[in-house]
């Protein structure tokens, strides 16, 4: 399996845009339409935010990440973020996410990061699991509770 940047493997933009489509912004409640993630994935980059991880083999996508700027508003000074993390179903418990993970806390290093955060509603052990330090739970306007993590990325 592969870890590359969605610059580079274009071909998965569509199912990609997917993934992420019904996984978090069908479940938010997002009026956000099918096209518009379409275009965000197709403007993802290498060199600057947002950037897009894809998991692959063979020419098949197995799941996705991104490093956003910020992934929740009433914690900007929180920067950057890993955020859309997301394994096809048939794929999870098999090292997928972890090696995602472990890519995106990479690039992010190499960009001379020295810190990345990430948001979540129900996933607060498997991040903890994963070594990740738990730094706080917030409310928001959609949700009741949102844990925040950070981990070091040097």
């Amino acid at each position: 399996m592969k870890i590359d940047l969605l610059a580079n493997q274009q071909q998965f933009i569509n199912e990609v845009s997917e993934m992420v489509y019904k996984e978090f912004v069908v479940k938010a409640g997002s009026e956000m339409e099918f096209k518009d993630v379409v275009h965000y994935f197709s403007n993802t980059t290498d060199y600057s935010f947002p950037i897009t991880l894809v998991a692959f083999e063979n020419g098949e996508c197995f799941g996705t990440v991104s490093i956003v700027e910020n992934d929740l508003k009433v914690r900007n000074m929180y920067k950057p973020w890993l955020a859309s993390l997301y394994t096809k179903p048939e794929y999870r418990g098999k090292g997928v996410g972890k090696m995602l993970i472990d890519k995106t806390i990479s690039v992010a290093s190499e960009l001379g990061c020295n810190e990345l955060y990430l948001r979540t509603e129900g996933a607060s052990d498997y991040y903890r699991n994963r070594g990740w330090s738990y730094l706080e739970t917030i409310s928001d306007e959609k949700y009741e509770r949102i844990d925040v993590f950070k981990i070091n990325c040097e």
